[in-house]
Parts: C-alpha cells; sequence; structure tokens
C-alpha cells in the first residue's frame, strides 16, 4: 500500500509590518528567511533519500511573497541535493487567514474603523487568536474557516497525487495559523493546543494520510508558544 505523505512548511522569516495580522502582507523574506528556506530543502531533500520518498516535483503554496519566495528556494535546493527539476505553482486555498477589507491595518487601526462603524459591536477581548472569530467586513474569515479552506485543499491534492512509488510526497508551503487549524480539522492536534502552538519558520512537519484520508503527524516538531508571546502568525 502507497504511503501519501504532506510536507508542511511554514514560510521563512520575512519583512512583517510591525502589530499587523500577517495574511496578506506583501514583503518579501529576510536573509535569515532565505536561509531557513535552503536549510529546509536540504532537511527534506535527507528525508527523501533516508526514507525513499518520491517526491513531487510540484511544490503549492500561498500567492504571498514570502511563500512563493520560500517555496522557489526549495525547489533550487531540491534541484541540488535530488535532482529534481521543481516547479512551484500558487493557490489562494493555502492563504493565512484574511482579514478581508481591512488587510494590512495594524490591530489599533482595526479597532480604531470598528468603534467609528456604528453597525459594529466593539471587538472582543483577544479576537486575533479567537479561532472561531470572524471580521465584520467583506472578504474576513475566521480561523477556523481558513483551516477549513486549508484542509480542503491538502485533501484534494493529496487524492490526486500519483501512487507510482511505495511512499509518495508532496510539498505545500503556507501560514502557521491556517496550517495548525487545518492539523486540527484532520484529527492531528487537539483544538486546545492551537493555541498552544506555533510553527517554526521553513521547518516541515510530515503528515500521512491513508487511503481513507486519516492522518497522523510522522516527523517535525511544534513551536510551543509562551504564554505571553505575541502570535505572529
Amino acid at each position: 500500500m502507497t504511503r501519501r505523505l504532506a510536507i508542511l512548511v511554514r514560510h521563512g522569516d520575512y519583512e512583517q509590518r510591525p502589530e499587523t495580522p500577517s495574511a496578506l502582507q506583501p514583503f518579501p523574506l529576510t536573509e535569515k528567511g532565505k536561509s531557513q528556506a535552503h536549510a529546509a530543502g536540504v532537511e527534506i531533500a535527507a528525508l527523501c533519500k533516508t526514507g525513499n520518498w518520491k517526491l513531487s516535483p510540484v511544490i503549492s503554496c500561498s500567492r504571498q511573497l514570502r511563500a512563493w519566495q520560500t517555496a522557489e528556494t526549495l525547489a533550487q535546493s531540491l534541484k541540488s541535493e535530488l535532482n529534481l527539476p521543481a516547479v512551484v505553482e500558487e493557490s489562494e486555498g493555502l492563504a493565512e487567514r484574511s482579514v478581508g477589507a481591512l488587510a494590512n491595518l495594524t490591530i489599533e487601526e482595526i479597532e480604531a474603523v470598528i468603534a467609528a462603524d456604528p453597525r459594529h459591536k466593539p471587538l472582543p477581548y483577544g479576537w486575533k487568536s479567537r479561532s472561531d472569530y470572524k471580521l465584520p467586513f467583506q472578504g474576513a474569515e475566521s480561523l477556523q474557516e481558513a483551516g477549513q479552506r486549508v484542509t480542503d485543499y491538502l485533501v484534494s491534492q493529496m487524492t490526486l497525487l500519483q501512487e507510482s512509488a511505495a511512499t509518495v510526497a508532496k510539498i505545500f508551503v503556507g501560514h502557521g495559523a491556517s496550517f495548525r487549524h487545518a492539523a486540527h480539522r484532520l484529527g492531528v492536534i487537539e483544538f486546545d493546543d492551537i493555541a498552544q502552538l506555533s510553527m517554526h519558520h521553513a521547518r516541515p512537519i510530515v503528515l500521512e494520510a491513508n487511503d481513507k484520508m486519516s492522518w497522523r503527524q510522522v516527523h517535525g516538531e511544534w513551536k510551543n508558544r509562551y504564554p505571553d508571546e505575541p502570535a505572529t502568525d
């Protein structure tokens, strides 16, 4: 029976605007982020060699520059390490949770917009990290909705993965919060763990999906989030 592996990679460190929900920020990787992405490619290549994994030549990533740059760097590393001519395919299915019409505003600016709009009540405490909360503006999602979107994309892509080897794997480059919520929906982490965990920049977490699309984690470590640590995803 063929094993199907989804290799989840959060983008590398990037030039993020402070105190701003990160979903649609258009900024590039830092030099540190580029190095992280290169190291991830070397790590994934080593996993493929050790486990005799057949890696899909298509790397899926979100449309944000930081994810695309991470995926392109992975492709370069895989070409060098595995002689794999990988190509990058962008998809909105892998995007981070959207705040819709309020994209790229700071938290303070978002709260001011809400306060000035007579249609809306003040934002609830901790709204940014609440899994079920969705800003009352066009195009906004809750974290759970973003997680379901990513889940649907992962399942569709893994179902299509060709079974031409004992173990087939595909790389997905996306974002920490939507990946965590997808992992919960796939049964990999508990709901209460979502807020306690993050993802390391450009460090792969590998999930295995069986023929019935039941999932389990087989490689990698989540990042523990400290109580006072600000969320950047």
